[in-house]
């Protein structure tokens, strides 16, 4: 028997047939039918009008194309409506597309599977040390003794139950990955230490789970402590709509010590609980899919990632298409290092055999043939280029304004950081009540501090805009802002924050002053002069500051005082800019409390639509 000869015939729900074609078209009675995207000359082509024509009828729509550009589906309904077609788009899933695959798998191939769960919580409420809990507990029930872990994901077993848990820095990497369409996670255990109660990156993590709407589970920690106090934090939880059973909730809350080794059992059995009532399955007999965990370049093996089986089954041998790579899985380990010929949904396997390193929260399927993988590879290289070049915004003040003469009822999510918790909760407020006809604002969060990358990543995953109110991003921060096309919007008056956002809903945006940061400088000495004032040495860290523009002076991400600067000076001579990378020493006009540390930050207002 050969090498790759099944043991059981494997479904696919997609036509691996598909990649190796153009996408199938056809006019049928004036009807446009299409299947995925096109490029302007296969529409040209169908449609038997010049490509020449189509590019200039979207240039006029304000749509730079040429004639190998692929189109999205709204701009093939605006050529067709142009030239006198109607058009029906069928949803026949091409192989290169596998991730778009809804399954459909026939009800009694389906088995019941482990539950993936991803332990999350501020920093020194024991996460790690409940891990490691879990980990050793694992170890002690006969796993190969002292190896250690080689894979960041791990198996637990509970009364013939397993328990996939997953390994994550923190909640920027979970979202990073949901953000990418790899929803990995079916459960969360929130931990939160009995006597510190709920801290801010509790919060943080509450509203990413929330976000990826999974249930959660609260391990309340070191009960252990003498000033433990579940009550408080149970108290707590109920501020962030988390409701414990015995507050008349469905939270279920479960108290434990990991330093102790305290009721890790009894936190076991209540996720077995929570994912017995959520009937998690899967169809073992069918080509593998699911999501890349990690992935790095192993100096001996190559290429190595770390895969989460979520449907059907990996068996060595198999080939791959992960992410825009492909290859095949030569060899499959667990993380004990053990060699596995086999890998059913809900395991996670570290594989090698890819010809380059995928990213984390790339999805992967299996295929046949080895031509079929390569095909499907080379395409789906070639689309995330074109969608690299298309990239749109996640979410913006224009859209807004469209969605408002749309019609339709949509919801826009709306993050909010201000100076104080005060603060935010009356921005909230006053947002929740701007609802119109077409338009509901879902306020996702609202917490006081600096704009952080987490709310970044956050915003991109939700689709949201992130308000400030009286607080700034640094210069990382907003450069993450723009590498995921997130709009930051920055208010230090609560009704002109929300007159913006109601012009917006109600379409009418025109032509206003936008604030354009022009550079940002860190105080790292102070000279006090007297009859002069406190002089502060300067790194200029981002852009440039002049010496004729507004600044205002942040500490620890919120504005202390806004105003201009009296004097800019640099080596004893007065200058009217200083670039990034350079010392400077300058003076602020009314104001002398000045810290090392803090930020000054130059802006200019610019008219914008």
């Amino acid at each position: 028997m050969g090498k790759n000869k099944r043991t059981f015939e494997r479904e696919t729900n997609v036509s691996t047939k598909v990649s190796a074609e153009k996408t199938k078209t056809k006019v049928n009675g004036g009807v446009f039918v299409y299947t995925g995207a096109i490029s302007v000359k296969e529409l040209s082509e169908s449609l038997n009008v010049q490509a020449s024509d189509i590019i200039k009828f979207l240039f006029m729509q304000g749509k730079m194309i040429t004639i190998n550009t692929i189109l999205d589906d709204e701009l093939i309904g605006l050529v067709c409506l142009q030239f006198g077609y109607d058009f029906q788009k069928k949803h026949i899933v091409a192989a290169e597309n596998f991730e778009e695959v809804e399954i459909n798998d026939d009800p009694s191939k389906l088995k019941a599977r482990p539950p993936v769960v991803t332990i999350m919580g501020h920093v020194d409420h024991g996460k790690t040390t409940l891990i490691d809990a879990i980990r050793n507990s694992n170890l002690v029930a006969g796993e190969v003794g002292g190896i250690s872990q080689e894979i960041g994901a791990y198996q637990k077993e509970v009364n013939g139950h397993k328990i996939t848990f997953i390994d994550t820095p923190g909640h920027e990497a979970f979202t990073a990955m949901r953000s990418r369409g790899a929803s990995v996670t079916d459960i969360v255990v929130l931990v939160v230490a009995a006597d510190d109660g709920v801290m801010p990156q509790t919060i943080e993590a509450i509203d990413h789970a929330k976000s990826a709407n999974v249930p959660i589970i609260v391990a309340i920690n070191k009960m252990d402590k003498p000033g433990a106090d579940p009550d408080r934090v149970k108290n707590e939880l109920m501020q962030h709509d988390i409701i414990a059973e015995d507050y008349g909730g469905d939270v279920i809350c479960v108290e434990i010590s990991a330093k102790q080794k305290t009721n890790i059992e009894g936190l076991l059995e209540t996720i077995i609980l929570v994912s017995d009532m959520a009937e998690l399955k899967a169809n073992p007999d069918r080509y593998a899919m699911g999501t890349v965990l990690e992935a790095k370049l192993d100096r001996n093996e190559g290429p190595k990632a770390t895969l989460l089986i979520q449907n059907g089954t990996l068996k060595e041998g198999d080939y791959l298409v992960v992410g825009t790579s492909y290859g095949k899985a030569r060899r499959m380990t667990n993380e004990f290092k053990k060699v596995l010929n086999v890998a059913t949904p809900s395991t996670p396997v570290s594989v090698i055999g890819l010809a380059e390193v995928p990213e984390a929260g790339d999805r992967f399927m299996a295929f046949a043939e080895e031509s079929e993988a390569r095909a499907i590879a080379l395409k789906r290289k070639q689309l995330k280029e074109q969608r690299e070049m298309n990239k749109s915004s996640a979410a913006s003040l224009d859209d807004l304004f469209k969605l408002a003469n749309s019609g339709n009822v949509q919801t826009i999510n709306i993050i909010i950081k201000a100076d104080s918790t005060g603060s935010a909760e009356a921005v909230k407020t006053s947002l929740e009540k701007l609802n119109t006809e077409n338009i509901k604002l879902n306020v996702i969060r609202a917490t006081s501090g600096a704009i952080t990358e987490s709310d970044i990543l956050l915003a991109s995953a939700s689709k949201a805009i992130v308000y400030g109110f009286n607080v700034r991003p640094d210069a990382k921060t907003r450069a993450k802002a723009q590498e995921e096309k997130v709009e930051i919007r920055l208010h230090n008056i609560i009704y002109a924050l929300i007159e913006e956002i109601q012009a917006a809903m109600k379409g009418m945006l025109k032509k206003e002053l936008v604030e354009k940061v022009t550079g940002q400088a860190e105080i790292r000495k102070l000279f006090k002069v007297s009859k002069v004032g406190t002089i502060g040495g300067c790194m200029v860290t981002d852009g440039v500051i002049k010496n004729n523009s507004p600044i205002r002076l942040i500490r620890d991400g919120v504005v202390v005082f806004e105003g201009k600067l009296a004097s800019l000076q640099r080596e004893k001579d007065q200058v009217k800019e200083v670039k990034a990378g350079f010392e400077c020493g300058l003076l602020i006009e009314g104001f002398n409390d000045i810290k090392e540390g803090d930020i000054v930050e130059g802006y200019e207002m610019v008219e914008e639509e």
